[in-house]
């Protein structure tokens, strides 16, 4: 089945004529052109305390006349009629700061950069591919979103080939994964017959461009209670979109994949200081600008930065000054890993990180450069490591019916799925300009640092992600190891 599923002719890639950065540091992050500024790097203010404003009472003696006391009113600050330069986000932000009275967290900052309803990130744009603010795998080439089809059939036939199973993507991006998963696997009528694909996606932005990629199409539901029944024409599979994962109906056997989604979950910031761990916290300063401030006593994402540490050995706490963690993430996973657990299925983790705790990684790109991550909030995208340790033991905790495989790099583990094989295949039957692209976007996929084949401006040169990017699996422990992680 699979060599005839790598054997089959293809559609032929589109690769981005994009700069990418010359010279990568041995940290993994999403692929940009060059470092214009430090992302993450700045000064951090110590806040020590928190300032009330000064509250007076006066004391009125009995007279004929009625005496209102106004000295617990709010006293507004008096308008200003002078233009402001202020995004709306950036208002939003700074209005939350001063509702509060003091600075709010880094992951709730980046939160709403990436994800408010009005202005997020996300929310109203194409940020994906060439002409956005960067590139992810299956925008380099089909044959990721072919490999993962791949993955996928496989560990349905390990599920026992059951008739109905839900394919879900968490932050599908424009839809290109899946729907260059949907091509691949289109022949194998049994396994597209039991699927149904639902896409969890916020953004009613991107949700346009995966129902478009999807070719998608609505029709009467008939003696349903919905109205309309959405169907892609790639494989006639009914889709759904969904705002959370919770929001996926379960009971079914569940397969969910997870590519570069982590790393845009929101991450508390915390550093070393005489009096312990501080949280980093965003605050607006005397001019009006944005800056890191240290909180002066225990924060709630203390918590968890407390479970973080029990999961580390001591030796390795103490190299750090600098501590991420994503509340977000550990919740996430156990959600996935206790659906597992009760419906059956797995679970497919693609993303960068290190399989370790994480230091200050937290890093802005905009147009396919680093900017500071207080830099016009909104404009950038915000994303961090993924601690595929943290996600390792959130699974394990939260159900003994799983078992976590993995990480393994990306390099390993399209290779092991053949994308060598398929590779071949596709340049069997291509023109020079074609056998090019797949060149490119191969190495891209599996390759590690610049590749050694271009002969084109040395500001484009592919640079490969094999090692940068990592992948893990959380399945059922009644399907056994999935492949390739035996």
């Amino acid at each position: 089945m699979l060599g005839r599923l790598l054997q089959t002719p293809r559609r032929f890639p589109n690769v981005f004529s994009v700069p990418f950065l010359s010279t990568i540091s041995s940290t993994p992050h999403r692929l940009c052109s060059s470092s214009s500024s430090s992302s993450g790097s700045t000064s951090v203010e110590h806040l020590t305390e928190v300032r009330e404003p000064n509250q007076t009472t006066e004391t009125t003696q009995p007279t004929a006349t009625i005496s209102i006391d106004r000295s617990r009113l709010h006293n507004p600050i008096e308008h200003s009629h002078e233009p402001s330069s202020d995004s709306e986000l950036i208002k939003h932000l700074k209005g939350i700061i001063k509702f509060r009275g003091g600075p709010i967290s880094v992951a709730e900052y980046m939160e709403e950069v990436l994800t408010n309803p009005k202005a997020g990130f996300y929310i109203h744009r194409d940020v994906f591919g060439a002409e956005g603010d960067f590139i992810t795998s299956p925008e380099v080439s089909q044959m990721f979103g072919e490999m993962i089809g791949v993955w996928t059939m496989c560990l349905w036939e390990q599920m026992g080939q059951p008739n109905r199973v839900n394919l879900v993507e968490l932050g599908p991006g424009r839809g290109t994964l899946m729907a260059d998963l949907l091509r691949g696997v289109s022949k194998f009528k049994n396994f597209t017959n039991s699927l149904h694909i639902h896409m969890v996606e916020c953004s009613p932005a991107l949700q346009k461009l995966q129902y478009q990629n999807l070719k998608c199409k609505d029709e009467d539901n008939i003696g349903r209670d919905d109205d309309k029944r959405t169907t892609s024409m790639l494989a006639g599979l009914p889709v759904s979109w969904h705002a959370t994962l919770e929001q996926v109906p379960s009971g079914l056997p569940t397969i969910i994949i997870a590519h570069e989604f982590f790393d845009a979950l929101p991450v508390h910031q915390f550093q070393r200081t005489p009096r312990g761990w501080c949280e980093k916290m965003v605050d607006v300063g005397e001019d009006s600008s944005f800056r890191f401030v240290l909180s002066p006593q225990p924060t709630p994402a203390t918590f968890y930065l407390m479970k973080r540490c029990k999961w580390a050995v001591a030796e390795d706490i103490s190299k750090f000054n600098h501590i991420e963690i994503s509340p977000k993430a550990m919740d996430l996973t156990q959600a996935i890993a206790k659906r597992i657990s009760f419906d059956g299925g797995g679970a497919l983790l693609i993303d960068y990180g290190l399989n370790g705790i994480v230091s200050d990684s937290l890093q802005a790109i905009r147009k396919h450069k680093f900017v500071h991550i207080l830099d016009n909030p909104g404009s950038a995208d915000l994303s961090a490591y993924v601690d595929f340790a943290s996600i390792k033991h959130s699974a394990e905790e939260a159900s003994d019916n799983v078992s976590v495989h993995g990480p393994m790099t990306q390099s390993q583990f399209l290779g092991s799925l053949g994308i060598n094989f398929r590779v071949e295949a596709l340049l069997h039957n291509c023109t020079d300009e074609q056998a090019e692209s797949l060149r490119t976007g191969y190495w891209r996929l599996v390759g590690e640092g610049e590749a050694p084949f271009w002969e084109g401006p040395e500001d484009k040169t592919p640079i490969g992600m094999g090692s940068r990017y990592l992948a893990m699996a959380i399945v059922n422990k009644k399907q056994g190891t999935p492949i390739p992680f035996q």
